[in-house]
């Protein structure tokens, strides 16, 4: 296939358990991609391939399949639904098109569909709306829809009404065409029949249908003029407007129906293919400069007879090796091509390329503009990274991932896991970029960074089941740190006699307090030669190899000054040796006299939430020590900016979801170090002193 106008990339996203992998599996059965449906209640859908996807029954990394509907080419990317999994949905919609955002019919617009809803805005990327699950108990398809003008702040088009509702929901009304469509018992998506609207519907269908042509006319004034003048347009027209208004995000069209009991499904296929744009209609994407990360004014343009142009989105581990997902945005790519990483400088050759479908994959020799399809075995290549023609170089606008709010320190349970969890673990960071990996220079430890409790519990259990590597989980840190808050003068004197030559160095020095974040620094303003200028590097390599264990709890001292000023020498017992002790003697001496004092991480954090629990976020906030810096009320809700001692943050996000019935949101980053409390000090200090006997 190589006209681009029948290829539409899209996702399908929504909140956790409101019906996204139920609905991808229903497309590919109508599309007859699978023949037999597989669901997620009983751990079989098509594209939760992962043990740990099938068992929780949700969906942890997004899967790319393709299929055809009506002469068009469809390529579907299902994505997670769990807030600690976001970073996938948020890379999917980097290089879709467009998507359907799938809303539960008795939960309305949950938390998770909201955090999507934003990624979606942010990327411009067009959307129809499915609601989902109208055959529950409890399901109103019209209270959702009102939930998205309010929550969402956005427009929904209806294009369906239920026929029915609860257990009596069978089928739906197509307001355009006004023919309801009516699904037997029988389960099967294919056995409908296309009927006239029930009488009781009749009025109701002729008011949406008049606010849907209301609508997409305005995209189009010769048609509004006439149209107000009581001439209604041809229905081909009223679908162009539709189109170019979805395009546009000025309003979204919106369906209804039950994925699980099969009915409605096709008419939200129609509409992929009748208004979610090509490739060819959406905004290319921008180039930027390589060293600044600025755009240059110029654009990846989608067709095939351009330079190539692709950006890796996502690599994934499997069976047969690192598989590389890749939008090209332009220009072709052919098997046994070399093409350049325009982030690492290197070029590869293009081996095995498949189309994906899940886990299962079909050999392809070349693909070109609009295609999404993975590449085997390619060395270099990590999510964001360009891939372009290497006589064309370029770099496509990059993706930003948050960064990881919270940590645990790992390590193998026997003595040989060590190598078999660092490979592991470097194969896993390089699938997800907001799970990040160090090691603790303090205690060794291996520390594994997330987005999440659930993100780093799921990546333990990988680790366990996929790697066979057992580990022994601790409990998160905080890394202290020491300073001094008076300055003093003092003197010290090293001097050791033991038959043949001796020992001797007398150093007279200040200590003060350095500028914030100023380190350690040293300087000497001796005159007269009482401490010779050689010796001069030895009382400073004295005092900056004592600054890594603080006189209180072992912790890295900060800031301090040292001013060396005066001494005294041996002509024969004087060396750089005995200076340096000297240093040492005089930081443990000097140290506890000069106001020694505990300073802790403060983090700088950024909480979202619905308007109705900003009180209770702030009053936790503050119980936690926090100080708030700014509030800033938006459309779906709040953020509340503030600086939060690290210690403080573990399990803030149970606790946020409670406060916030789920809704809440929150990221939080390094700020500065500041002084800790009495209290919170006397603790910590105790506790080192305790782990220092243990050991």
């Amino acid at each position: 296939m190589t006209d681009l106008n029948k290829y539409r990339n899209i996702g399908i996203f929504a909140h956790v358990d409101a019906g996204k992998t139920t609905s991808t599996e229903r497309i590919l059965k109508l599309t007859g991609k699978i023949h037999k449906m597989g669901d997620t209640h009983d751990g079989e859908s098509t594209t939760d391939f992962m043990e740990q996807e099938a068992e929780r029954g949700i969906t942890i990394q997004s899967a790319a399949t393709t299929c055809f509907w009506k002469d068009h080419r469809l390529n579907i990317i299902d994505t997670p639904g769990h807030v600690d999994f976001t970073i996938e949905v948020y890379r999917s919609l980097k290089v879709l098109d467009g998507g359907i955002g799938v809303f539960c019919g008795s939960g309305g617009v949950e938390p998770q569909s909201e955090t999507n809803w934003r990624y979606a805005d942010e990327s411009g990327v067009s959307r129809v709306i499915f609601v989902n699950k109208l055959d529950r108990m409890g399901a109103n398809f019209y209270s959702v829809v009102d939930q998205v003008k309010k929550v969402l702040g956005a427009t929904p088009l209806v294009m369906t009404l239920p026929i029915g509702i609860e257990e009596d929901f069978v089928g739906v009304v197509d307001v355009l065409s006004r023919q309801a469509y009516i699904w037997d018992d029988s389960g099967l998506p294919e056995n409908y029949t296309v009927q006239d609207v029930p009488a009781d519907m009749v009025d109701d269908v002729e008011a949406y249908r008049e606010e849907l042509i209301e609508t997409a006319v305005e995209q189009n004034d010769e048609l509004m003029m006439a149209y107000m003048e009581g001439e209604e347009p041809a229905m081909e027209d009223i679908k162009e407007c539709i189109r170019i208004g979805t395009r546009d995000l000025a309003f979204f069209p919106t369906y209804c129906g039950s994925a699980y009991k099969n009915k409605g499904i096709q008419l939200v296929l129609d509409a992929v293919v009748d208004y979610l744009p090509s490739p060819t209609e959406v905004k290319p994407q921008p180039l930027t400069d390589a060293e600044t990360g600025e755009p240059t004014g110029e654009v990846a343009t989608v067709s095939a007879d351009e330079p190539l142009r692709a950006l890796a989105f996502k690599i994934m581990d499997d069976r047969f090796g690192a598989l590389t997902f890749i939008r090209i945005y332009s220009g072709r790519m052919k098997k046994g091509d070399t093409i350049l990483n325009s982030a690492t400088g290197k070029t590869e050759r293009i081996g095995r390329m498949v189309e994906m479908h899940a886990n299962e994959r079909n050999e392809i020799d070349s693909a070109q503009a609009g295609d999404i399809i993975a590449v085997v075995g390619m060395k270099n290549v990590q999510t964001g990274h360009t891939l372009c023609d290497p006589k064309h170089e370029c770099t496509l606008e990059p993706m930003i991932f948050p960064e990881p709010v919270i940590s645990i320190a790992v390590s193998p349970k026997d003595k040989g896991g060590s190598e078999k969890m660092g490979i592991a673990i470097g194969k896993m960071v390089a699938e997800d970029p907001s799970f990040q990996v160090e090691t603790d220079e303090d205690s060794g430890e291996t520390i594994l960074k997330g987005m999440g409790e659930l993100h780093l519990d799921i990546k333990v259990d990988i680790l366990k089941r996929t790697y066979g590597v057992d580990l022994i989980v601790g409990q998160p840190q905080v890394a202290y740190r020491e300073t001094i808050t008076q300055a003093i003068e003092d003197s010290y004197t090293h001097k050791k006699q033991s038959g043949g030559s001796g020992q001797f160095g007398k150093i007279d020095y200040r200590i003060k307090p350095g500028e914030p974040n100023s380190g350690f620094t040293f300087k000497s303003t001796v005159v007269g030669g009482n401490v010779p200028k050689e010796f001069w590097p030895a009382v400073e390599k004295g005092f900056a190899g004592m600054m890594e264990h603080g006189v209180l709890a072992g912790f890295p001292t900060l800031d301090v000054e040292v001013e060396l000023f005066d001494g005294g020498f041996h002509a024969v017992d004087s060396s750089a040796i005995a200076f340096e002790i000297a240093a040492k003697g005089a930081f443990r001496q000097s140290m506890p006299k000069a106001g020694a004092q505990l300073l802790e991480p403060i983090m700088k954090v950024d909480v979202f939430t619905p308007e109705d629990h900003v009180g209770d976020v702030i009053g936790d906030l503050n119980r936690r020590r926090g100080m708030i810096k700014d509030q800033q009320a938006g459309v779906t809700g709040v953020r509340i900016k503030g600086d939060v001692p690290l210690s403080e943050m573990f399990g803030y996000i149970g606790s946020l979801r409670t406060m916030t019935s789920g809704r809440g949101q929150f990221s939080m980053e390094f700020s500065h170090y500041a002084p800790c409390p009495n209290n919170v000090a006397e603790e910590v200090i105790a506790k080192a002193k305790e782990e220092k006997a243990s050991k």
